[in-house]
């Protein structure tokens, strides 16, 4: 299988593109990516699919230092994807439209030390440790980019767009570190009112439970010995430890019972579904889409769009594509389109490029159109030749009059015809009044009425049909900047602890490089300073006496030291830090042994 990728990130996405700023990352954060990742790499072995570990380093990551991001667009080239850094938390459509080009999206910051276990915020632990590494299966990436180019067509609610954002304050706020209990609390309030009101879940937020239950949260394999494949599952060292144990329940992968169950990103998830083969995933994908707006396009397809109150495509069969926020659509007396209206600045394309002059500057305020058959013409209209629209009376520089089935009627100076590939897609006219029974629906004081040529509307899917174009005029976000992952808040101690962490990783690499500039007399006295300065003036890092401790064991030295570090570390454990008692167990019980 082969799997073409374009890493040129289209223009509409570059929005939300933004520098890693890679030196801004702390030694702190430094040791809470290999933290992790040291963790992970050892118990994933046997337990995660064969293809995540053997993509660690094929994707361009390590277990010692956060990776950088082109470096994993280079490694994974080879593979049919890139990489590209955003700020954060990004619209579905918009991820899932970096993947159908080939691109995974990477979030900048990393978890603070506070939420090392897990994280509901994208972090780079999870987008590259998680998601990268099993894209180098020709499978799994053809399922992710089919996926990303369905996806992207899915049209959301409006009530599910504040959701997001109520999502997205919540994550953010979480991993902040300084938000109160109040503001936490309201947040979540916030939320459950958000996700209340969210009553009937639309194409969007099934297809994002499919991919919550496949791409995020997925296992691979039997029931009773699953694999895990899933990039929440595999950067998370609380649940990639929990969800193969029996307190989590395994179900069949099965696509209707994945977009019947909800997630909550929030917390661990109380059940999980075990596929049997990424093709079987890859259909299941496929089927969905066969119930979704873009493919039957009709009155349902018009309305979903409406309750998404964002921009959207509408095409004629015509091939007419009308790009813009649809706000109302009035129906003939069968049930069927007879008039829409777009609410905001609309842009007509064809085949997925804008006509000339028919861009938002055209359009600024909406646009509006009959759609239907034409009374006693035995064609539909786009299928007409000049002759035909002769006989009509439709002739460029002459007044003319159409007449819908459904009763609308158009007439006024036909100023310019536009075909393409053979087919009428556009009639303007001047001087020109819409009417419907006794209702006015455009006036001659309106300007210009641009009517598009088609009989029905064959797809309806989220975002804009030249985004490239539509989007032209986007500004760029502020690029973000990784976070300081240190709860202190006193600057000069802020500067010590962040020093002390660089010292022992300094340490760490020229010992194991063989290139210490220091005597044996000279380390030792170093590793013993840096646990003393720990005793006076951080008492509660416990990360920090993790990495000192594993030092000293892997170089056989200070063996006093150790035993006090050791029993800090325990005292650490039981009194303050009981929730990451396993994790500081396999800490522990990894140190004596070599990278």
């Amino acid at each position: 299988m082969t799997i073409t990728a374009s890493r040129r990130v289209p223009a509409h996405l570059r929005s939300y593109v933004v520098r890693q700023h890679y030196e801004a990352y702390t030694p702190v954060d430094q040791a809470v990516w290999r933290f992790v990742m040291r963790q992970n790499r050892y118990f994933l072995e046997g337990r995660a699919h064969p293809a995540y570990l053997d993509g660690l380093t094929a994707s361009g990551i390590s277990i010692e230092r956060i990776p950088h991001v082109e470096e994993m667009n280079r490694c994974l080239g080879p593979h049919g994807f890139g990489a590209e850094t955003i700020g954060g938390f990004i619209p579905g459509v918009a991820f899932y439209d970096f993947q159908a080009h080939g691109i995974l999206p990477i979030a900048t910051g990393i978890r603070k030390l506070e939420h090392i276990d897990y994280t509901p915020a994208p972090d780079i632990l999870h987008e590259a440790a998680g998601h990268a590494p099993i894209l180098c299966d020709p499978g799994y990436a053809h399922y992710v980019k089919v996926f990303g180019e369905i996806g992207a067509k899915a049209l959301a609610s409006q009530a599910e767009h504040e959701v997001f954002d109520a999502v997205k304050h919540l994550s953010d706020i979480l991993e902040d570190g300084t938000s109160s209990p109040e503001e936490i609390a309201q947040a979540k309030e916030v939320l459950a009112q958000k996700q209340a009101a969210a009553t009937v879940p639309s194409e969007a937020e099934l297809i994002a439970r499919l991919y919550w239950w496949t791409v995020e949260y997925g296992l691979y394999g039997d029931l009773e010995h699953p694999l895990i494949y899933g990039a929440g599952l595999l950067s998370s060292i609380g649940e990639s430890r929990s969800c193969l144990t029996d307190a989590v329940q395994k179900l069949p992968f099965d696509l209707e019972a994945c977009l019947a169950t909800p997630f909550d990103i929030t917390t661990q998830q109380p059940q999980l579904f075990v596929c049997q083969s990424f093709d079987q995933l890859t259909d299941a994908v496929r089927t969905f889409a066969k119930r979704m707006a873009f493919m039957h396009g009709g009155v349902e397809g018009l309305r979903k769009a409406v309750r998404s109150g964002h921009t959207a495509t509408v095409v004629y069969d015509s091939g007419l594509q009308v790009s813009g926020t649809v706000t109302e659509v009035l129906t003939d007396h069968h049930g069927e389109a007879a008039y829409l209206r777009f609410g905001s600045a609309c842009a007509l394309a064809y085949d997925g490029s804008q006509l000339p002059e028919q861009g938002k500057n055209r359009h600024p305020e909406g646009f509006s159109s009959p759609v239907g058959r034409i009374v006693g013409l035995d064609r539909a209209l786009q299928d007409c030749t000049v002759s035909d629209l002769k006989r009509l009376g439709i002739v460029q520089g002459t007044r003319g009059r159409l007449l819908f089935s459904s009763g609308v009627e158009v007439g006024g100076l036909v100023t310019k015809l536009t075909w393409q590939q053979g087919k009428l897609v556009l009639i303007t006219w001047s001087d020109c009044t819409v009417t419907w029974d006794d209702k006015v629906l455009f006036a001659p004081a309106y300007g210009p009425f641009d009517m598009a040529v088609g009989a029905t509307i064959r797809s309806v899917f989220a975002d804009a049909a030249d985004p490239e174009h539509f989007y032209a005029d986007t500004t760029a976000k502020t690029p973000a900047e990784p976070a300081v992952s240190i709860a202190h808040t006193d600057t000069r101690e802020v500067s010590l602890l962040l020093q002390l962490y660089s010292d022992v990783r300094q340490l760490r690499e020229d010992l194991a490089a063989g290139t210490s500039p220091l005597t044996d007399s000279e380390i030792d006295t170093r590793l013993t300073a840096i646990h003393l300065r720990l005793k006076d003036s951080f008492s509660d890092d416990w990360l920090l006496r993790i990495e000192l401790y594993e030092l000293l064991c892997t170089t056989h030295r200070l063996p006093t030291v150790r035993t006090e570090i050791l029993a800090d570390i325990r005292t650490l454990q039981s009194a303050q830090y009981a929730h990451l008692g396993e994790w500081i167990d396999n800490a522990l019980a990894l140190a004596e042994r070599p990278l």
